[in-house]
């Protein structure tokens, strides 16, 4: 549907600048940028801390446990899942996303209407970069991990947030990025005004 929007509206400033050769071209379509989760942490310093995207399959109507894992983020690529987490339950569609927060066990369970598609990006202390998160029946595949911890994490809160990036369309279907490369520190100063310098996750 908005890749047909945004078709007609470059037609119709096409025909417009034909009739009016010195009308300014209009803008270019911005990247939107769109927040699909986030959290506050209170403190990523116990540890040093290392980036891990995992892609996940879950098989139809099937359960996996996470046991007191670290902090990540859940973003559904297809299917559905139904997670349940110190007691509250939430499904996830696709296109949505939702914190687990570290220290709590966790259930996720695919949908009776097909697998479940699963991006799970997690800050991960050294002591479990070679442990299972989710376990079988889910099918688990490593995207990529940080070869060092992440640097310069100080002492203090952290806004940890996962954001869906959309390019426009250039003459191809546009495209889709997950951006979890910052995490925003809160100093105490500046805690609440997201004010705090952002720390690199990814290389750029």
């Amino acid at each position: 549907m908005r890749v047909g929007i945004i078709g007609s509206i470059v037609l119709g400033a096409i025909d417009f600048t034909t009739t009016s050769p010195a009308q300014n071209p209009p803008a270019a379509p911005a990247i939107v940028r769109t927040v699909v989760a986030g959290a506050k942490l209170a403190d990523v310093t116990t540890a040093p801390l290392y980036f891990c995207a995992i892609a996940v399959t879950i098989p139809a109507g099937a359960t996996t446990p996470i046991a007191a894992w670290p902090n990540g983020v859940l973003y559904q690529l297809s299917g559905s899942t139904a997670i349940v987490a110190a007691g509250e339950s939430k499904t996830l569609a696709p296109g949505e996303g939702t914190v687990l927060v570290a220290g709590r066990d966790a259930t996720l369970k695919a949908g009776s209407d097909g697998p479940s598609r699963i991006l799970h990006f997690l800050l991960l202390p050294a002591a479990l970069l070679d442990k299972p998160v989710e376990t079988e029946p889910a099918a688990v595949t490593e995207l990529f991990r940080t070869p060092a911890p992440i640097p310069t994490l100080k002492p203090g809160a952290y806004d940890l947030n996962l954001t869906r990036v959309t390019f426009p369309p250039q003459g191809q279907p546009r495209h889709r990025a997950m951006d979890l490369s910052r995490l925003q520190h809160q100093s105490r100063r500046g805690a609440g005004r997201g004010d705090g310098e952002p720390t690199e996750m990814i290389p750029t």
